[in-house]
C-alpha cells in the first residue's frame, strides 16, 4: 500500500494483513503516513536487507504489527531482530522460489521466523507479476506455516482452490496479493480484491 485514500478504500474489505514497503528501490516505495485502521488489520513493514536500527526505527514509528524480510538475512539476524521486538510482532521471512531453490536451507530459519513467504525469483525483489510452480513446494520437509506469493490474481483460484488441498497446501496460512490487482504500483483496484475475498471464502 502507498496512498491514504487507496489504504482506506482496502481496509473497508478488511484484509487480514496490509503491507507497506520501506525499500527505497521499490516503486512502490512508502514514506508517507498511515491512517487509524481498525486493530485487527496487521499494518506489516517489508524490508529488504535493511540495518536493525532501521526496522526497529519504523516498527515504533508505524505501530507494525509484522515484519516481512525479503532480502538476504540471516538466520542471526533474524534471530536478532525478533528479540528486539515485541514479542507480539510476526516476523516472515520471504524466500525466491526457483526450479533451483534448495528447500534444505529452510531449517535453519524455523526457529528464527514465525512463517515463511514464498515467492517467485524475478528480477525484482517482489512484484514480478508472475508465479513459480507450486508443486515445488512438496519439497517442504519442515512444515511451517507459509505465506504463499507471486502473481496470483483472480485468474489463478480455480488453480489456488486446488493447490490448497494438497498437502503442501495445508501449511498455506496466507495469500499475498500484489501487483494482479494494481493499476498503478501501489494502487490497488478495490473491486477487484473484493472479487477475489468473496471467492476465496466460498
Amino acid at each position: 500500500m502507498k496512498y491514504w485514500d487507496n489504504i482506506l478504500s482496502v481496509a473497508d474489505l478488511r484484509p487480514d494483513y496490509m503491507g507497506y514497503i520501506f525499500y527505497e528501490r521499490s516503486k512502490r516505495h512508502f514514506g508517507g503516513d498511515i491512517p487509524d485502521l481498525d486493530p485487527s488489520i496487521k499494518k506489516t513493514g517489508v524490508f529488504v536487507n535493511s540495518i536493525l536500527s532501521e526496522i526497529i526505527r519504523n516498527v515504533k514509528k508505524y505501530d507494525l504489527r509484522a515484519v516481512q524480510l525479503h532480502g538476504d538475512e540471516t538466520v542471526n539476524f533474524c534471530k536478532e531482530l525478533k528479540n528486539k521486538m515485541d514479542s507480539t510482532i510476526e516476523l516472515i521471512k520471504a524466500f525466491s522460489i526457483s526450479d533451483e531453490f534448495n528447500f534444505d536451507e529452510l531449517g535453519s530459519y524455523e526457529e528464527a521466523c514465525d512463517y515463511y513467504l514464498f515467492d517467485t525469483k524475478g528480477k525484482e525483489r517482489g512484484g514480478n507479476g508472475s508465479f513459480f510452480n507450486w508443486e515445488l513446494l512438496n519439497k517442504l520437509q519442515h512444515h511451517k506455516k507459509f505465506f504463499l506469493s507471486g502473481g496470483i490474481g483472480l485468474e489463478e483460484l480455480k488453480m489456488l482452490s486446488e493447490f490448497l488441498q494438497t498437502e503442501a497446501g495445508q501449511y498455506c496460512y496466507a495469500i499475498d496479493l500484489n501487483s494482479k490487482f494494481e493499476s498503478d504500483p501501489g494502487v490497488k483496484k478495490t473491486e477487484k480484491l473484493e472479487a477475489f475475498f468473496k471467492q476465496i471464502e466460498k
